[in-house]
């Protein structure tokens, strides 16, 4: 068969639906064989928005989501949604066309070596060199792709290598077991806990995956422990459980961190410290840390873990609880009891604003969590936003907020939002996006439209780089070069075809967002926010007093 079928039939045995991207002359025979398959090819306005699609799919089914692009540029636009997706710990296979294998040693229109340029960003990276080598090397970046840690892999196939005759066969996926942490490990840990007064969970984005966040609550429900949590792991513990101790990583004492520093012993489960770093809870480097992850634990100085329980992270969690089943243990939990105590009254301090013009951030987070229901999905884009959206916004379940936060990439949630509904289409999604952000990848609304999910995205309007002036604010006390302007944000969403508010006042915001989802479609909501908040946000952690 042509080696572009044989590719496409691998795809198929793969389990792939659907694939994300724009198409190119070095593709076209690829794109004939797709035509032919059960695969959807979901065409995009640009390949970033196509990328960040199949990242925000493998976050939420955990297999690897599928972009694809042409040589050149089309592989550059790729590339940062693919390094987004890598640093993320989200599974996704990108392929590229490549130009005629017969003119990739010489000067060449539009070719570049494209497998050099992900190298960096991805797990493997590798061209497809003879057809019938087709069913191994797919077979191995999706294998790759979900392996933990998961991340992105990418495959290239040159416009003659596809057209290339091909003898071979698509490879069994065969399933492979995570290995289980060893007994003399899991007893070391036990007993480094047992021997704590006041220890404490930090959570990262490995307890969202692989049926960890059960084992979890489990843990925490079974010993008393609290659990802080990273960007990436929200929804790990519920939020209205008792052991709920919310959100650390914004690089500043917060409440939370009153419970962190208290702790005489931190259990690191699914930590990821491409999140945040350990120099920021552990800057004397004397906490006992137990670290418990599907890989050994990265080295830093300020993480010397004493022990390191490596393997699945659900078993190990078991494990654990049917340790602490057999001989129950108490801790005491004053701290972490009076941080949960404090940060919930922060959570409701605004809760009943009513002002004119521009609206708190806290306020806009606090009514969205009150619309959306607890598996609903919201999507935080980049920029000061995703910082209020880490303290305020707190969730019920596993994966309902997805926030960018290893290589932090803007322009993410639009494009996410459209994956998401995809994949969840009884769910609602919201994008939040800063006005920069959602004019990064603001031509998805199109494709959103066309392809017929029903997303809102709250943009939150300041005319400005408002993360970057909260960080010149805060370092030079000054400000330079974040002011712009911005369209009509109404008016652009009905250019489109999709429907468009505007917020005036902060009593409007949960019946517009009411409105938008009856809308059933794409809906653009225009919301001033009040980032004065920043600056008075980092003067009060600045004189954070923790109470007991």
């Amino acid at each position: 068969m042509k080696a572009s079928d044989l590719f496409v039939r691998c795809l198929e045995n793969e389990g792939v639906r659907q694939i994300f991207g724009v198409p190119g002359e070095e593709n076209a025979d690829l794109m004939m064989s797709l035509e032919d398959s059960s695969i959807e090819f979901v065409l995009t306005r640009h390949e970033q928005g196509a990328a960040f699609m199949a990242e925000v799919h493998g976050r939420l089914t955990g297999e690897a989501g599928v972009c694809l692009g042409t040589l050149g540029p089309g592989a550059t636009n790729l590339i940062t949604g693919v390094a987004d997706s890598n640093m993320d710990r989200a599974p996704l296979v990108v392929l590229t066309g490549q130009a005629d294998s017969q003119r990739q040693h010489k000067e060449s229109h539009q070719y570049m070596d494209v497998v050099a340029m992900f190298d960096p960003v991805t797990k493997w990276a590798q061209a497809v060199l003879h057809p019938d080598n087709i069913p191994e090397i797919l077979r191995k970046a999706f294998k790759l792709a979900t392996t933990e840690k998961p991340g992105a892999c990418h495959v290239e196939l040159a416009e003659d290598v596809a057209a290339a005759d091909a003898v071979g066969a698509p490879l069994p996926v065969v399933k492979t077991r995570r290995p289980v942490p060893g007994d003399k490990a899991l007893d070391r840990a036990l007993a480094v806990i047992q021997s704590a007064r006041r220890p404490i969970i930090l959570a990262g984005n490995g307890c969202v995956r692989k049926r960890a966040s059960k084992q979890l609550r489990r843990f925490a429900e079974f010993t008393g422990i609290g659990v802080v949590s990273t960007f990436m792991a929200k929804g790990c513990v519920d939020m209205d459980s008792e052991q709920c101790l919310f959100t650390v990583g914004l690089q500043s004492k917060d409440i939370m961190m009153c419970a962190m520093d208290a702790a005489d012993v931190v259990i690191c489960v699914g930590y990821d410290m491409v999140e945040y770093p350990p120099r920021l809870w552990n800057p004397d480097r004397n906490t006992r840390i137990v670290n418990v992850d599907f890989q050994p634990a990265e080295i830093d100085a300020h993480f010397p873990v004493e022990v390191d329980v490596v393997g699945d992270v659900a078993h190990a969690l078991w494990a654990l609880n049917e340790r602490v089943k057999a001989e129950p243990i108490h801790f005491d939990q004053t701290t972490q009891k009076a941080a949960r105590r404090d940060m919930l009254e922060e959570l409701a301090l605004h809760a009943d604003d009513d002002t004119e013009g521009s609206i708190r951030p806290q306020k806009v987070l606090w009514d969205v969590r009150r619309v959306m229901g607890p598996l609903d999905i919201v999507l935080s884009d980049v920029g000061a936003h995703k910082m209020w959206i880490a303290r305020h916004y707190q969730c019920h379940e596993p994966n309902t907020c997805l926030i960018p936060n290893g290589f932090c990439s803007m322009g993410f949630a639009l494009p996410g939002a459209i994956a998401a509904h995809r994949v969840f289409p009884d769910r609602r999604v919201l994008a939040i996006c800063g006005d920069a952000g959602f004019l990064m990848n603001c031509q998805e609304i199109e494709t959103a439209l066309r392809i017929g999910t029903a997303i809102i995205i709250l943009i939150w309007n300041d005319n400005e780089y408002g993360l970057i002036r909260w960080h010149q604010l805060r370092h030079f006390g000054r400000a330079s070069h974040i002011d712009f302007n911005n369209p009509d944000f109404v008016m652009f969403a009905e250019s489109f075809g999709a429907k468009g508010y505007r917020v005036e006042t902060a009593d409007e915001l949960v019946p517009t967002l009411k409105q938008a989802i009856a809308d059933d479609t794409v809906v653009i909501i225009d919301c001033p926010v009040d980032y004065s908040e920043n600056m008075k946000l980092t003067e009060k952690l600045g004189n954070l007093v923790c109470s007991m």
